[in-house]
């Protein structure tokens, strides 16, 4: 407890309140720019803290990371492109609620609901880090496959028209993940001779590509349409009734977004790009109007921005406990502390227990700036987009595709990648296929892929004859394989349910 108060006296001061307002500022502007990951804002700020004391360094870069994620929900509900990978699924329904009229209510929700969900991560992250780090250590390559194999199972949920098409834009997102050098052997695989494709597709510039290049030509098409992308409301202040009404009414839903959120940042690996679309997929699943989800529900959002903030605290568990990065920006963080003498691990907690703990309650407060500061945001950000005419909105979207696309890997490549997904993904959604599926099996793919090979790899030393036993020997694979059958089946259980309570 002493540490406890120590750690809040040491973050509530003057200067780190400045410095953590001046990051989730920052923070927030650079996750609203399409292709401006929370990684690359967490790389370029840690320069700026080598000279500052510990604290304060830390808690700038922790506010910088959660407020990133948080920025891209102002792109994905007002230009339907994902700010960051972690509000992919912001848009199914974010989106919808802009173009309805309700943009400003659907930010405002974003806010509230993100705010809830970083400081359920928080007290997660200070209660529970210990142990939740040892059961993370117990995932390997056979779990991680079953883990990538559930994701896949979300494809039911998705398919809001046909399941058919949601399987087959999965399976178009597992062929794109195969392009460029296999994760294990080595092997170039589909690059067409191009050396700058060896990489493979990255993923911000398909993400980039399959949301936002359709909407900029429906916005070109029908310049009178496209107006209605932000719509009206009769002023902020019904708009944040509704917001907070949307969160706190439904607490159910926020809190179990932000658990799943949470100990999906505990995996190497997943992240927020997954953990927003698991927690979307069980709020249609638990909710009583799953048909309304994809239309403008703001349920969609909650479960979605909830989610991935609270990965943020998630992905630090591993990190400080066992110093296991849990997450790209985790991983600069672990940078960042060494840089400053500390050594993350299972005596961070006793040796340096005072920063340790002030590093963890500094999130309880950059959450709240968050809000507060993205609500403001939210106000400008509205009105502006609601008044620039389409003539100079569609090149100035563009002009942000492809400086976000380029900017990645410095690769010129990567834009026409881009634009390719775009066309790709304009006809799809004329043939009315759902972007969501296709990304989803981009991102789950390498996991697939890389788990199934090295748990066979790992089986042939057990079983030289039948090395896949090891995908359903393994206690955690059993209860992963249940949740896939459980997954896949729900929809029929929901029916029959459905007919018991009818009867």
């Amino acid at each position: 407890m002493d540490i406890l108060l120590t750690a809040v006296g040491n973050v509530i001061t003057a200067q780190n309140l400045f410095f953590m307002t001046v990051a989730c500022f920052f923070g927030i502007i650079a996750g609203a720019l399409p292709g401006f990951s929370a990684t690359m804002a967490v790389a370029l700020m840690v320069p700026f803290t080598f000279n500052m004391d510990t604290i304060p360094g830390l808690v700038t870069i922790g506010a910088l990371y959660a407020s990133t994620i948080f920025g891209g929900a102002f792109s994905a509900i007002l230009l339907n492109t994902p700010g960051t990978p972690s509000s992919i699924a912001t848009c199914f329904d974010g989106y919808p609620m802009a173009r309805n009229g309700r943009g400003e209510e659907a930010l405002y929700t974003a806010s509230v609901a993100s705010g809830f969900g970083g400081v359920i991560g928080t007290v997660i992250l200070i209660v529970f880090a210990l142990p939740l780090a040892q059961v993370s250590l117990r995932f390997g390559p056979p779990e991680f496959f079953w883990t990538a194999v559930f994701g896949m199972t979300i494809i039911t949920s998705l398919s809001t028209q046909s399941l058919i098409k949601g399987f087959a834009g999965g399976l178009i997102g597992i062929m794109l993940s195969t392009v460029g050098i296999a994760p294990i052997g080595g092997d170039i695989r589909f690059t067409m001779g191009l050396t700058d494709l060896q990489g493979g597709m990255e993923l911000v510039s398909v993400l980039i590509g399959f949301f936002c290049i359709p909407e900029v030509f429906n916005m070109a098409a029908k310049p009178a349409h496209a107006r209605s992308v932000v719509g009206t409301l009769s002023g902020s202040a019904e708009a944040f009734g509704k917001a907070w009404r949307n969160v706190v009414r439904h607490m159910g839903n926020t809190f179990r977004s932000s658990i799943i959120g949470a100990l999906i940042g505990i995996l190497p690996g997943a992240g927020g790009n997954i953990s927003n679309i698991v927690a979307y997929n069980e709020a249609k699943r638990a909710a009583k109007d799953p048909e309304t989800f994809g239309t403008g529900n703001p349920q969609g959002v909650v479960a979605t921005e909830s989610a991935n903030n609270a990965t943020v605290e998630g992905a630090l568990i591993p990190l400080l406990a066992m110093g296991i990065p849990g997450s790209p920006p985790a991983a600069i963080i672990f940078g960042a502390l060494l840089m400053q003498g500390i050594t993350p691990g299972p005596e961070l907690f006793s040796k340096n227990g005072d920063i340790t703990y002030a590093f963890m309650f500094s999130f309880f407060v950059c959450n709240i700036l968050m809000v507060i500061l993205g609500i403001f945001a939210g106000k400008f950000i509205f009105d502006l987009v609601k008044k620039i005419p389409t003539r100079y909105l569609i090149p100035g979207i563009l002009l942000l595709t492809m400086v976000g696309s380029y900017a990645i890997r410095n690769n010129g490549a990567d834009v026409m990648v881009m634009f390719a997904s775009g066309l790709i993904g304009y006809f799809l959604k004329e043939l009315e296929f759902d972007p969501g599926p296709i990304v989803l099996g981009l991102i789950l793919g390498p996991i697939a892929e890389r788990g199934f090979v090295q748990g066979i790899l790992m089986g042939g030393s057990v079983s030289e004859s039948a090395p896949w036993l090891i995908f359903f020997t393994r206690p955690l694979c059993l209860v992963l394989a249940a949740l896939c059958v459980f997954s896949l089946c729900w929809p029929l259980i929901k029916k029959a349910m459905s007919r018991v309570r009818a009867k």
